[in-house]
């Protein structure tokens, strides 16, 4: 039977990577870039509603127990309290606009007791990699805007530490309010607030995504035409040989004999001598 070729290991071998680079496409790197296109829609939805909305009171955009999410994600929030720079942390191995940066990170306490981690923005790096000098947070009860943020996420969980690079500081790999809580002693709420320029205790204002949809809905779309054309791909081999000839076939061809020259040459004779 044709069909006995499916059976073979290079074919069987062949249809198993095929089929399971299909599955990939169609289960996980198409709906991964669907995803990330919606996540890259929620953040310029946030953003452009940003622009125009009149900051709304922490307390009432995130009621306590809650925690950022794309519905809150970028949005302005006032938060009247005093910082606390005492626990004040800066965010290593940052990049803002092409350069290397810290982030100074420092909580404030609001009036009704909750701490909250706010960002102050970025300072630049000097001669020997260490951070530039800065100015201290400002003193007694401010109000600041921010937007809400969430926590980044160190897959290693390393708690903050100090070195000579910032000036023993404590450092820190990622902006996390609970790194920062760890390291400080203090209750803070879960996801950290981002300042705007010129508001009280800013340094350089951290810059906003740009609204851009990104190139993830047209990935998503090809990875879905790779899996559709492995799977093409492999019908064609398949119906080809199941054709007389294929490339796996058993059957031999049946060769045709080379003529020699004596024979070609008495076959020219035998066409040109009359017949008696």
């Amino acid at each position: 039977m044709r069909l006995r070729f499916l059976l073979r290991p290079g074919w069987l071998a062949l249809t198993v990577v095929v089929f399971t680079f299909a599955v990939c496409c169609y289960t996980l790197l198409a709906p991964w870039q669907f995803r990330r296109d919606a996540e890259q829609e929620a953040q310029n939805n946030a953003l452009t509603a940003s622009f125009t909305a009149q900051p709304a009171p922490v307390a009432q955009l995130m009621p306590a127990g809650t925690t950022p999410d794309q519905q809150t994600e970028w949005h302005l929030v006032s938060i009247t309290g005093t910082y606390l720079p005492s626990a004040e942390v800066v965010a290593r191995l940052r990049t803002v606009q092409g350069e290397a940066a810290f982030e100074v990170l420092t909580p404030l306490r609001a009036a009704d007791g909750t701490v909250y981690l706010i960002d102050r923005g970025y300072v630049r790096l000097d001669d020997q990699s260490g951070v530039l000098p800065y100015a201290a947070a400002p003193g007694g009860q401010v109000t600041v805007v921010a937007r809400v943020r969430s926590d980044e996420v160190d897959p290693k969980h390393r708690d903050a530490f100090s070195d000579a690079s910032t000036k023993g500081k404590l450092q820190s790999y990622t902006v996390d309010s609970q790194v920062v809580a760890r390291s400080s002693g203090l209750k803070i709420r879960t996801g950290y607030f981002q300042l705007d320029q010129n508001q009280p205790g800013v340094l350089g204002a951290l810059p906003l995504p740009q609204l851009d949809s990104g190139p993830f809905f047209s990935y998503a779309l090809q990875w879905l035409a790779f899996g559709s054309m492995a799977i093409l791909g492999w019908l064609y081999f398949t119906i080809r040989e199941l054709k007389p000839g294929g490339a796996l076939t058993t059957e031999k061809p049946e060769r045709t004999r080379r003529k020699s020259v004596a024979e070609m040459l008495a076959e020219d004779e035998e066409e040109f001598t009359p017949s008696a």
